[in-house]
């Protein structure tokens, strides 16, 4: 139904090279093969960073929303409010409740909020960067309706 990567932006490639060339220059004093390893491990051990972090995953599939480790039935969700970049910053900031689930990604601009109706749960509500809030917002009413049915 919904399928959504947040990926880093592609400028944040050039960190894992940035820690290669820092490490190489660290162990360019022990010699040269040392300096070689150090730029390997280093552009290796930062590309797998920047790739674990950016293989964050929105998904709705199967009556769930499937967001980064939660997983939660549509039927335990209310209603959801696409945010704007103001407004999303708004809620990733003074307006966040600490008991909230925050999928968040700051180069992603717009989010969506939706509230958790379950009252066994102490969340509030889930704050999800997406890049399409209207779409994930739909995908969502898509599956409480396909569940109700």
């Amino acid at each position: 139904m919904y399928d959504e990567r947040l990926t880093v932006p592609r400028s944040w490639w050039l960190l894992p090279v940035a820690v290669g060339l820092t490490l190489a220059l660290i162990l360019i004093r022990v010699s040269g093969p040392a300096a070689l390893v150090g730029l390997v491990a280093g552009i290796a051990a930062g590309a797998v960073a920047i790739s674990s972090y950016g293989s964050a995953r929105i998904r709705v599939v199967q009556g769930s929303l499937v967001a980064g480790p939660a997983r939660i039935p549509v039927e335990a969700l209310g209603a959801a409010h696409a945010l704007s970049p103001t407004e999303a910053t708004a809620w990733r900031g003074p307006k966040a409740d600490p008991r909230a689930f925050m999928l968040l990604r700051s180069y992603v601009p717009t989010a969506l909020r939706v509230e958790v109706d379950d009252p066994a749960d102490p969340t509030p509500y889930l704050y999800l960067s997406t890049r399409s809030p209207m779409k994930l917002a739909d995908a969502l009413e898509e599956a409480r309706r396909g569940t109700r049915t």
